[in-house]
């Protein structure tokens, strides 16, 4: 309606969410020197990790790929005073992730295992929540709110009221539940303490901090 008098206001919501999950990112990369055998390395190297995790109370379909790739492999080398390449295999990198209800008894043990992997997989840790719709939904919730709270202050200053919600835009975009206290991990003997109990495990002692999102939402109401 071309007569309708309207406002639009843009309203923030920002919540601290405390993450529940635990997320081991592992990567696995090896070089042969054909392609096929890449592959079958790959795939056996996969079912070995797998094989590991399984000891822990794990399904096999918790190790979750996500990335694959086979790359060639070159080497420089000096011919007759000139710098060429030349190729010397196929290297495969598998990047995937295993996620479980936070542990840190759980993770000392899994870690400790990974560390004296033959494989060697290069593993970070980080930190996410279990249910990430229901945050998003109350960060909305917070957001709509907030849009409220400016609408109603600014139509009473102007003399007018706010009637029906003529629209609610959001921009459904990707939210990163993610934390990652530790930048680093080394867990060779010289940088880690293991548990001397004969347990095989790490004496893990991580409390992540709260996971800080915000988001926006904007509000179109017709005033009165």
């Amino acid at each position: 309606m071309s007569g309708m008098r309207t406002i639009r206001v843009t309203g923030k919501g920002q919540i601290k969410v405390k993450p529940d999950m635990t997320r081991i990112t592992l990567t696995l990369e090896r070089t042969f020197p054909e392609y096929g055998k890449a592959l079958r390395k790959s795939a056996e190297d996969t079912e070995s990790l797998k094989d590991l995790l399984t000891a822990f109370g794990f399904a096999r379909e918790d190790l979750k790929t996500l990335s694959f790739s086979v790359d060639t492999e070159y080497e420089r080398f000096q011919d007759h005073g000139a710098w060429r390449q030349r190729l010397i295999g196929y290297r495969y990198q598998h990047v995937m992730k295993v996620e479980f209800d936070s542990d840190n008894d759980r993770l000392g043990k899994v870690l400790y295992a990974l560390a004296r992997c033959p494989l060697r997989p290069e593993f970070r840790l980080s930190y996410t929540v279990k249910d990430p719709e229901a945050a998003k939904n109350a960060l909305l919730g917070k957001a709509v709110a907030d849009a409220m709270e400016k609408a109603a202050v600014l139509t009473r200053a102007a003399g007018a009221a706010l009637k029906e919600i003529q629209s609610i835009d959001y921009s459904w975009g990707q939210i990163n539940f993610k934390v990652r206290p530790m930048s680093r991990m080394c867990m060779d003997e010289e940088c880690a303490s293991p548990v001397t109990d004969g347990a095989g495990s790490y004496d893990m002692n991580i409390e992540p901090d709260d996971i800080e999102v915000s988001d926006t939402v904007t509000v179109l109401w017709e005033i009165g």
